[in-house]
């Protein structure tokens, strides 16, 4: 072969290989059964939740959702055999109406419709997948085996005896949940005359970890064990109130360009407290 021809044959052969390498298809390891069961349980998998798995192989995730009263389950999977497997065991166990197996790459799948997504993929895999997860609605669970990720504290994460011995897994199995946050970075300011007069805070955020700092009727505020959780937002401190230090707890919503909450001041009465948006 002319030595230009064998350049191009090596240079074809190298596109195919990275088309065709471990991004794109991950191992097929089976995740054990009393794993699925953690894996929806941590998750909090309840009647009205669509569990979403991503590489969902034989489909023993999302049937072990569908079989939960008011649980519907979607799995993508890029492997037609494994489809086809799904769809007949759904078939066989009467879950068809329940668990749709779809055909598909999960780096471009429509995850809109999950309200619990599970993943075992590996970490180059779900690197691509984090800008994804960020598009999904706040309060979204995410639970991961195995494999955590980069940047992304868990919201939890346990780690359990598997009891059997189970093809491809060790003694032990590790999950991580995550929830997906509302959007709080920026600056809000709110109202409270009876509480310090204007409030004006900026919030710095990664992923669902947050720190709060700001004023109070143009003092310095402390707030301190900022929390957020899906769409639920909370952090505590003191505050100067009529010439007295108090101890506070702020609680409320992320909703758009709304923090809708409530402030609770020791000794004084629950106030109603909003915030929006600082130009």
């Amino acid at each position: 072969m002319p030595k230009y021809l064998l350049v191009a044959a090596l240079g074809l052969l190298g596109l195919a290989a990275r088309a065709q390498g471990p991004d794109e298809r991950a191992p097929f390891i089976t995740t054990p059964e009393e794993v699925v069961e953690r894996m929806l349980a941590l998750a909090g998998t309840r009647p009205g939740d669509t569990v979403i798995d991503l590489g969902s192989g034989d489909g023993r995730i999302v049937l072990a959702a569908a079989r939960r009263p008011g649980v519907r389950g979607l799995g993508i999977e890029i492997d037609p055999k494994l489809v086809a497997l799904s769809r007949e065991r759904a078939r066989g166990e009467g879950l068809a109406g329940r668990a749709e197996f779809v055909e598909g790459d999960v780096l471009h799948a429509d995850l809109s419709r999950g309200t619990v997504i599970t993943v075992y993929l590996l970490p180059s895999l779900l690197g691509r997948l984090q800008p994804r997860f960020l598009e999904l609605r706040p309060g979204t669970r995410i639970v991961a085996h195995a494999f955590s990720m980069v940047g992304w504290r868990p919201d939890r994460s346990e780690t359990m005896r598997i009891a059997r011995r189970h093809e491809g897994q060790g003694d032990e199995s590790t999950l991580h949940l995550w929830i997906v946050p509302a959007q709080a970075r920026g600056r809000w300011q709110a109202s409270a005359p009876q509480a310090g007069g204007e409030w004006r805070i900026a919030i710095r955020q990664n992923f669902q970890e947050i720190e709060v700092e700001g004023s109070a009727g143009g003092r310095p505020l402390e707030a301190r064990e900022a929390r957020l959780e899906g769409e639920s937002i909370s952090w505590r401190g003191r505050l100067a109130v009529a010439g007295r230090d108090l101890p506070y707890r702020y609680r409320g919503r992320v909703q758009g360009g709304r923090i809708a909450g409530e402030l609770q001041i020791e000794g004084a009465a629950t106030l109603r407290m909003d915030f929006g948006r600082a130009p």
